[in-house]
């Protein structure tokens, strides 16, 4: 077996290349800092921070599981003990499981910060020595997906998340009772408060809204992570298929070929090491997102046929943004890891449409390894288990659905 040794240099010692590299980190990580300083994680990833901001971090972190832990607790006791009518547990389940899932992948950012903190390291040393304008204009137009895919993302959530957190306890017919006045909750609160007077009722609503925040951060944190990474690794491959197109056009000694040769081999060998450090960070992360999202999607396209027989507009229009948001959701974590696939194989193809017949054998064997790496692509996958694609998600719909109808067999 031939072990290949890493020959690049440490990216604090290496010759500076890219002088503007600092403004090109902050515009591709800039979208994860927004959502990830919140939850008190960007400290705990990033080397370059002090000691009392990692303090900060810890405090945060602390605030953030008080926030999820306060809508939990109480919803899983009245789920359990309290409520006894099954449709109305069905209701309860739904919100208060993606809430337990959310707290799952925030915990386990938090577990792999060593990983994902030697990724946005990898990120770093990359931007520091990209040493062609078309190089980092490939990079710069990668990261500016990333942030488009990100802000989606956070429309798409957002958007529906807080419309079921504020506009739909207010406005749905679920809260209108003859001749009483009912202060609504998104989700049940501590028997021991009295919800509906106040202040106790303002304090308790903020909580849950701010748990909520933390909630829909959290997904949206594990995916901006992941598209930040995956496209970047996109811009790196793209990088090395215009390195082999030059390859053979311009008109070089054997020494400047193998030379050249050796850098793309020496990166490539990079971008697969990356790869496979990007699929062990979020191994964990994945898997519990395709659990979620089919958990999610199942309930919702439930809660939506429902209010639509109780002729419930606002709750059917709010339900229905949720269950977009959870199918987008999924579709680009699918998506992601098969572009992820597609991209680290190209590098065959492109080896092979050069023209390497019109090169000495002893050039042209070179282009073998790269050819027989090819095809054997890094993969993103849920768990180690599933592999993350198109068809996935194609999958997870149709899982979706099949619970749903067991679902209403069941209810109704």
């Amino acid at each position: 077996m031939v072990t290949m040794y890493d020959r690049t240099p440490d990216a604090e010692t290496s010759c500076l290349k890219n002088i503007d590299h600092e403004n090109d980190l902050k515009y591709t990580l800039e979208m994860c800092q927004w959502v990830l300083k919140p939850l008190g994680v960007w400290t705990l990833i990033y080397h370059r921070v002090s000691n009392a901001e990692r303090v900060v971090s810890v405090l945060l972190a602390l605030l953030c599981l008080f926030g999820l832990l306060f809508m939990i607790v109480p919803s899983l006791y009245n789920i359990f003990f309290i409520e006894k009518n099954i449709q109305t547990k069905v209701k309860l389940i739904g919100p208060i499981g993606v809430c337990m899932f959310s707290t799952v992948k925030y915990c386990y950012i938090g577990a792999n910060r060593k990983l994902l903190g030697r990724c946005i390291e990898h990120v770093e040393k990359d931007w520091r020595t990209v040493d062609e304008q078309d190089h980092r204009a490939i990079m710069l137009k990668q990261a500016g997906i990333s942030r488009h895919l990100i802000i989606v993302c956070m429309v798409f959530f957002y958007s529906g998340g807080m419309s079921y957190q504020t506009l739909m306890q207010f406005s749905s017919k679920l809260t209108r009772k003859p001749n009483v006045t009912v202060k609504p909750l998104p989700y049940p609160s501590f028997e021991f408060l009295d919800v509906q007077n106040s202040p106790t009722y303002e304090i308790v609503f903020c909580l849950q809204a701010f748990g909520a925040m933390i909630m829909f951060t959290a997904t949206i944190a594990a995916y901006s992570l992941a598209a930040t990474f995956v496209t970047h690794i996109c811009g790196q491959i793209q990088i090395q298929i215009l390195r082999l197109e030059r390859l053979i056009g311009e008109r070089q000694g054997w020494n400047s070929f193998q030379e050249r040769m050796t850098v793309i081999v020496r990166d490539h060998v990079q971008v697969l090491r990356f790869s496979k450090n990007v699929d062990e960070a979020f191994r964990e992360i994945c898997l519990t997102e395709l659990m979620s999202s089919t958990f999610a999607m199942c309930l919702l396209e439930y809660y939506c046929l429902m209010e639509w027989r109780n002729s419930d507009t606002i709750a059917t229009v709010t339900y229905f943004m949720l269950l977009i948001s959870f199918t987008f959701n999924v579709l680009i974590y699918c998506y992601v890891g098969e572009l992820l696939s597609d991209q680290c194989s190209q590098i065959g193809q492109a080896s092979y449409n050069i023209c390497w017949y019109s090169l000495p054998a002893k050039k042209a064997y070179s282009f073998v390894l790269l050819e027989a790496i090819s095809l054997y692509p890094p993969k993103l996958t849920a768990g180690k288990i599933i592999e993350l694609s198109i068809n996935t998600f194609g999958v997870v719909v149709k899982t979706s659905v099949v619970y749903f109808n067991l679902l209403r067999t069941v209810t109704i």
